[in-house]
């Protein structure tokens, strides 16, 4: 099949998959979620998902019994039945389960566990080699005691709808704002500006996901000479920026050439974004590599 999804350890097709509609997590949204894609046909960072997926759910008073061992026999079974050699996207939900018109844990004792694997949507050439266009969204992010921005959580609407907003003007992602008017992130990324030959990138108490790719890429650039710094950044940071770039599972490091359709430095992908680019592509690679 070309799309699996396996439920409960039951795979089938996408069109066969189903969850009960009194399922908490399509209910009332209670669930978390990881994105993983592979390289080399093997999940990348897996472990590092599979931890901020723990974090997640216990910040929800979400338990289950599966350890990562279980979880990663879910993943391979599910990815053994997608047809073809290609890269693959890999989602991984836990929801509270099925239970009673209520917000009482109790009545759901046993969580849902989904698995979703398709082939992997590779970021184009074009768009590499052009930058992403985004625009400052009006939706402002969750406010950290509202919803905590380190719940990677199915409940996705104000995610949602900022970058439907971004659609609607024609741009590729939605760069959201915390309460206080710092940049926080992207509707589905973190965000990095380069300035005089460093990179710096919104702190977690600015209101964002710790983002896995985003922690890859601080540890890669020091290792080759870039330094990267945590540091609160306005919107006239963006726009006074030698090089802006995003980065995530799917997107890994996409240089940015326009906000509001306003030029970003050289209105193309810079030197050093690319040179991340580049290092993080190969060093995923080089992790993923079948060992002999």
């Amino acid at each position: 099949m070309r799309v699996a999804v396996n439920v409960n350890g039951r795979i089938t097709d996408d069109k066969s998959a189903t969850i009960s509609v009194f399922d908490h997590g399509f209910l009332y949204g209670e669930g978390v979620y990881e994105t993983l894609r592979t390289y080399n046909g093997r999940p990348f960072l897996l472990y590092r998902h599979l931890q901020r997926l723990r974090a997640s759910s216990s910040a929800l008073g979400l338990t289950y019994s599966m350890d990562d061992e279980d979880l990663v026999g879910l993943i391979d079974r599910t990815m053994a039945q997608v047809d073809g050699n290609d890269e693959k996207y890999i989602r991984v939900l836990l929801t509270r389960g099925i239970g009673e018109l209520n917000y009482d844990p109790v009545s759901c004792p046993n969580p849902t566990t989904v698995v979703i694997v398709r082939p992997c949507i590779e970021v184009s050439s074009d768009l590499l080699a052009e930058g992403a266009s985004l625009i400052l969204s009006s939706v402002v992010r969750n406010h950290p005691q509202a919803l905590n921005p380190q719940i990677k959580s199915n409940n996705l609407l104000n995610n949602a709808l900022a970058m439907q907003e971004a659609l609607r003007a024609g741009a590729d992602e939605a760069l959201m704002c915390n309460y206080k008017g710092e940049v926080a992130e992207c509707a589905q990324s973190n965000v990095f500006i380069v300035k005089n030959g460093s990179v710096l990138t919104p702190p977690l108490d600015a209101g964002l996901l710790e983002g896995i790719t985003r922690n890859f890429v601080c540890e890669i650039g020091p290792s080759i000479g870039i330094p990267v710094y945590e540091q609160p950044l306005s919107v006239s940071d963006l726009f006074s920026a030698d090089e802006v770039f995003i980065t995530g599972t799917t997107r890994e490091v996409l240089g940015v050439r326009e906000i509001d359709r306003k030029k970003v430095g050289a209105g193309v992908p810079g030197q050093i974004t690319r040179k991340l680019t580049t290092e993080f592509k190969r060093r995923a690679l080089e992790h993923t590599k079948p060992t002999s």
